[in-house]
């Protein structure tokens, strides 16, 4: 079949077109468009670093964070994934799946900078790189600075680059949209390669368990399991506005989804809309001056990123986890943006005064929001109304 390579803009603006005619734009219409779309995806990120660094981790299971009592997991290598560790487990769990499990503290610093190397490799192909996080990123390579017509041939390039510069694997995933470059880079871990091509992406949905879709959770896979939806073929069976209905905008999502179709962008310049940090205590917390002094240092933390990174946002939000793992979150916006440890650790306090401490809490984190629509101080000016004259002409 004969395929256009739109600009991702005018294919964007093509879409919303025919949407706005009611036109419907079915799987064979959508690959007429069709960008050339990687995901990368780190293997292990953090704990192969750490086996890289320290021969005495190789082929052993290693998990990064901290053995302690309230210890979480923030990384596991594949060896200690086969006894069922998993990132964000509690460390007490781990040990009980894996006995001689290594811990070892994360050296972010470290993680950062190998980050930093990763995603230059990748601008070396495209301006169009989208990072998620640290080890993860989505590339449109459509138009790329080589003329190199196979995406795949470009992911298999780039993996080679990243291990030949960090020692280090990654597993890549090719398709036609996000949603499949993503699904397709987790195919085949580690140092895995998996291509989904547009003949073939709809009809490879439909084998998917529905846990692997973009949006659903443990919660929204509850509720369908509830209608009937465990694949992505049952998901198929149901009309737009019926998902619509029953998931909000995030069926919209789950209606293209179930198609092959994902139509957003590889957002470049895609502005981080949070920043925060969180503390899990030793021991559960029912003391509000306790609590009042942790939120001291959990401020403190927050102020030094947003310093770091220029970031600006003016609503703060409050999170609460109790003894019994039940989480709530109360949040303020103001007129101005919080630049200040003084002006968060104060909404802080604000935020935390009403909250009941008679079921102990475990965990406290705070977050400031980036905010729409912003206004610096310094860019404010007052309106001068003259009533009087105003009054005089009428």
């Amino acid at each position: 079949m004969q395929t256009f390579q739109f600009h991702p803009y005018l294919y964007k603006t093509f879409l919303f077109y025919l949407r706005s005619q009611n036109s419907q734009i079915t799987p064979s219409a959508y690959y007429l468009m069709v960008r050339k779309i990687i995901h990368i995806d780190m293997d292990a990120f953090f704990a192969s670093i750490e086996q890289r660094d320290n021969e005495a981790f190789r082929g052993k299971p290693l998990a990064v964070g901290y053995a302690e009592a309230r210890g979480v997991v923030a990384a596991a290598s594949y060896e200690a994934r086969r006894y069922g560790v998993r990132s964000a487990m509690p460390s007490k769990t781990a040990l009980k799946k894996c006995p001689h499990l290594i811990f070892t503290h994360g050296r972010y610093d470290v993680y950062k900078s190998v980050s930093n190397e990763i995603m230059e490799i990748f601008q070396e192909y495209t301006d169009l790189v989208e990072p998620l996080s640290l080890d993860e990123a989505f590339l449109d390579v459509t138009e790329n600075r080589f003329g190199i017509s196979s995406a795949t041939e470009i992911a298999k390039e780039i993996k080679q680059k990243i291990f030949e510069k960090t020692n280090l694997t990654a597993s890549a995933g090719v398709s036609y949209n996000k949603f499949l470059a993503k699904i397709a880079s987790d195919y085949r871990k580690p140092d895995g390669l998996f291509i989904i091509r547009p003949k073939d992406g709809e009809q490879f949905v439909e084998t998917l368990e529905i846990e692997r879709f973009f949006g659903v959770g443990k919660v929204t896979a509850e509720a369908m399991h509830q209608m009937g939806i465990k694949t992505g073929s049952d998901l198929k069976q149901f009309s737009e506005a019926q998902l619509t209905q029953a998931f909000g905008k995030a069926g919209h999502t789950f209606y293209l989804n179930a198609r092959g179709i994902d139509d957003r962008l590889v957002e470049p310049d895609r502005e981080r809309k949070s920043m925060g940090a969180e503390l899990t205590f030793e021991h559960d917390i029912d003391s509000l001056e306790q609590l009042q002094l942790i939120l001291h240092e959990v401020a403190e933390d927050v102020i030094g990123r947003i310093d770091k990174r220029d970031f600006i946002g003016r609503t703060v939000t409050l999170k609460i986890k109790y003894a019994d793992f039940q989480i709530i979150t109360r949040s303020k916006t103001g007129f101005v943006p919080v630049t200040t440890f003084e002006q968060l650790y104060r909404i802080g306090l604000e935020l935390l005064a009403p909250i009941d401490t008679s079921p102990k809490i475990r965990l406290l984190g705070l977050t400031i929001k980036r905010n729409d629509n912003r206004i610096h101080p310094a860019d404010a000016y007052q309106l001068k109304i003259q009533f009087e004259e105003w009054k005089n002409e009428r």
